[in-house]
């Protein structure tokens, strides 16, 4: 988001699109990932040290609520998921960001491409 925050400021674009591919499992927390430690007191179903899934999917949803409440950001949302066992997260972040969301069953680059191209023309139809 920084990154789209910041070409925004400086004039350089006027709409950002993020592009989400996820098999809808959130399995890492924020902080992490920002090269931070978890802390267990954060999650009250947290279990030997780690977050709990629900903890995870309110982490990715209040995320994309906020992603979705930019000016000028989108969210494609590509779900990778088998749609027999789909936990439906990746749907749900697409709402909470009020993207776009696309399931494909074959994730291949060609897939993925064809379903980015055809998204991005509409976000810059609208």
């Amino acid at each position: 988001m920084l990154t789209g925050l910041n070409a925004q400021k400086t004039g350089d674009v006027g709409k950002v699109v993020v592009v989400l591919i996820s098999d809808g499992r959130a399995n890492v927390p924020m902080c992490v990932s920002m090269g931070e430690e978890f802390d267990p007191d954060a999650d009250e179903d947290s279990k030997d040290g780690k977050p709990s899934r629900q903890f995870l999917k309110d982490e990715v949803l209040a995320t994309a609520k906020k992603l979705g409440s930019l000016n000028g950001f989108n969210l494609l949302c590509i779900d990778t998921e088998n749609k027999f066992i789909s936990t439906g997260l990746a749907k749900d972040i697409a709402d909470a960001a009020l993207g776009k969301y696309h399931q494909i069953t074959k994730a291949d680059g060609s897939a993925i491409a064809s379903v980015t191209n055809r998204a991005l023309n509409e976000i810059k139809a609208s």
